[in-house]
């Protein structure tokens, strides 16, 4: 299916009033509840008008003998079409499915959408970061396509569609317009990988004639599109080049909706103990405003977050500091409310 660009634009640019929107809000696993909190309480004291729906998706066993979502949190995106994810953990063993995987399936978010800049006043080893990554969000290695073969063999499919393909492409190169960048870089294996990639790489290649004002390359990094698997380990590459995945927020966009979430883990290791970084959660959260048309509250929000790191005076234990959560969290409530 080929979406055509006025179906992009729409994803893109949708408009909603100034009316309280409900969205859906999965706390998560581990720190996941207190960072959401943590993006509630902002959004509050910003007057943003958004109405949270939280659902619990701890996983249900299901007919087939296999552990998936709760049908409450299905209903839940599938009304609001908008949500806002903390971290999740998946059991690993027999009958759980990844819960990350499932809801991008369930509800066809097939771009992730990865943005990483420094921030000013946050010193890394890298200065003037500036990357997003957009990636094949529902397919690849991630398809969770596997098969027993014999006695200690087993077979792991990696699956790629011209119709996927495409569809990501398009939404890629329209971000590229959109946010006015110059140059979208696909990266892949199609010198080794010929029909996956190769598959792949031609469906870049052909949207590529209907924006001419977007230079595509397949080398070098600047605005990546890829695959699934190579899009995850990139995107996470980038994240530390900024600081780590507590900095950088995270985006899946697809046909009827959008889910934002932070891409960290649930860091069981320091749940409950007010220590964790709401700063992924919170940006992924300006980055559905932004999904909603809400600019203003958007960079409004935006810009405190950084200002409250940029002068690094209340800052978590991951950026360096000796705050908690609340403290982080209560400073740029502060400097929102003057």
């Amino acid at each position: 299916m080929n979406l055509g660009k006025e179906v992009v634009l729409k994803i893109l640019s949708r408009s909603y009033s100034t009316a309280s929107k409900k969205c859906t809000l999965i706390p998560g696993d581990g720190i996941g509840p207190e960072i959401s909190a943590a993006v509630q309480k902002i959004f509050t004291t910003a007057k943003v008008p958004v109405e949270w729906e939280s659902v619990d998706v701890t996983p249900v066993k299901g007919p087939d003998g296999m552990f998936g979502i709760p049908q409450k949190a299905i209903d839940s995106m599938n009304t609001n079409k908008i949500g806002l994810k903390g971290p999740l953990m998946t059991p690993v063993g027999k009958g759980h499915r990844s819960l990350n995987l499932a809801l991008r399936k369930q509800f066809n978010l097939y771009a992730n959408v990865r943005p990483c800049r420094s921030l000013k006043g946050y010193k890394t080893l890298f200065d003037n970061v500036d990357i997003v990554t957009i990636r094949e969000n529902t397919e690849g290695e991630y398809s969770g396509i596997e098969h027993d073969l014999g006695d200690g063999v087993v077979q792991s499919i990696k699956l790629i569609t011209k119709d996927a393909s495409t569809r990501v492409c398009e939404y890629a190169f329209k971000y590229t317009e959109e946010h006015k960048r110059k140059k979208l870089t696909v990266v892949h294996k199609a010198n080794v990988l010929q029909k996956t990639d190769g598959l792949f790489l031609k469906c870049c290649r052909d949207v590529a004639k209907n924006f001419s004002c977007v230079t595509l390359e397949e080398e070098h990094l600047d605005t990546v599109l890829m695959p699934n698997l190579y899009g995850d380990i990139l995107s996470d590459m980038g994240a530390g080049l900024v600081g780590g995945l507590g900095l950088t927020p995270s985006g899946n966009i697809g046909l009827n909706g959008a889910l934002f979430e932070s891409v960290h883990g649930t860091a069981p290791d320091i749940a409950g103990q007010d220590k964790a970084n709401p700063t992924a959660l919170l940006l992924s959260a300006v980055m559905m405003l932004r999904y909603m048309s809400l600019n203003d509250h958007a960079n409004k929000i935006e810009s405190v977050c950084f200002d409250v790191i940029s002068e690094g005076k209340v800052l978590t234990g991951d950026l360096g500091g000796k705050s908690k959560c609340s403290e982080f969290t209560q400073a740029i409530c502060d400097r929102l409310g003057k």
